[in-house]
């Protein structure tokens, strides 16, 4: 098969692990850098050009699609897609992953139990707010926030008001802001669990440092491997199934009440393959060697 990884580059670590897992089981596989493609458009003749010249034909592409280039790097999987090339994960369940507030509706809408959450662009309005949220603390975070970056936990009102205002105030691009319940008994502790089709490849707990509330690796967060429980193992795969995504990073956190889902993500890191020797883009390029012959089914979702 020839395989194409749209990356930023091959110097990225999930980057470089696909290619060498793709190679291993004798595929041709190469990074196309998303970024210095273009798309000519005019009726009837669309197309992708690399290099100066029309991207030639894959039998997949996976897109590992940055959080900073969301609207470019699906713009290209979006017109990969109109050109019938079969790709991993679909630029509509990226884009649907990367807003918190539209991934937030769509799993409680689908029973996925999640902290509740409330959004709204008035400031004035955070008694009522908090009200619904059994008051303070609070986690505040905007709709277009990764890796912990955009989220503040906000311990008393006077705190959330003045967090609220600020983010508004240096929100000039219409970002929706989410206030969600604080889950004090899993406090700076979640769990990643690495979704292929359908099923858990890899799981870690990951615990942040000193007295951040936020557990990402990116924000120095320790991680550790964990079995999961069959309902968090559950839970996991129907999330990812809901976004529409065949290979995602289901981050879920355990509660008095059982597993709630915080976030799914579209292109996880591999750093977890280092944290459980699991092999998981062995099982990503696994996953695309039984489906890319298959027929590209239509998205269901429709939102």
């Amino acid at each position: 098969m020839r395989i194409a990884i749209l990356s930023n580059g091959p110097g990225n670590y999930s980057t470089k692990r696909l290619i060498e897992e793709a190679r291993k089981r004798g595929h041709e596989a190469e990074v196309i850098k998303y970024k210095n493609c273009y798309i000519s458009i005019e009726q009837g003749s669309n197309q992708v050009f690399y290099k100066g010249a029309p991207l030639g034909k894959y039998d997949a592409i996976i897109p590992r699609i940055a959080s900073y280039m969301t609207k470019y790097g699906t713009a290209i999987v979006r017109q990969l897609e109109m050109q019938g090339e079969y790709c991993l994960s679909k630029s509509l369940a990226i884009t649907r992953a990367r807003d918190k507030l539209r991934s937030t509706q769509l799993l409680a809408k689908y029973n996925i139990d999640i902290p509740k959450t409330v959004v709204s662009r008035d400031s004035g309005d955070i008694d009522q707010l908090l009200d619904q949220l059994d008051g303070a603390p609070v986690i505040i975070k905007l709709a277009s926030g990764t890796h912990g970056n955009g989220v503040v936990l906000a311990e008393t009102k006077k705190a959330a008001k003045s967090t609220l205002q600020a983010f508004y105030l240096s929100n000039d691009q219409g970002t929706n802001i989410l206030l969600q319940e604080f889950i004090k008994e899993s406090a700076g502790t979640d769990i990643r669990a690495f979704v292929v089709g359908s099923k858990v490849v890899a799981s870690m707990q990951r615990q942040s440092l000193d007295d951040d509330f936020r557990s990402n690796l990116h924000k120095g967060g320790n991680g550790t491997p964990i079995k999961l429980t069959p309902e968090e193992e559950k839970v996991a795969v129907k999330a990812a199934k809901i976004m529409g995504l065949p290979v995602a990073g289901v981050d879920i956190m355990r509660s008095a009440r059982g597993p709630l889902v915080l976030e799914v993500n579209a292109s996880p890191g591999f750093g977890i393959e280092h944290i459980t020797g699991r092999n998981v883009a062995g099982k990503i390029i696994e996953y695309v060697e039984r489906n890319a012959n298959r027929t590209i089914r239509k998205d269901r979702v429709g939102a």
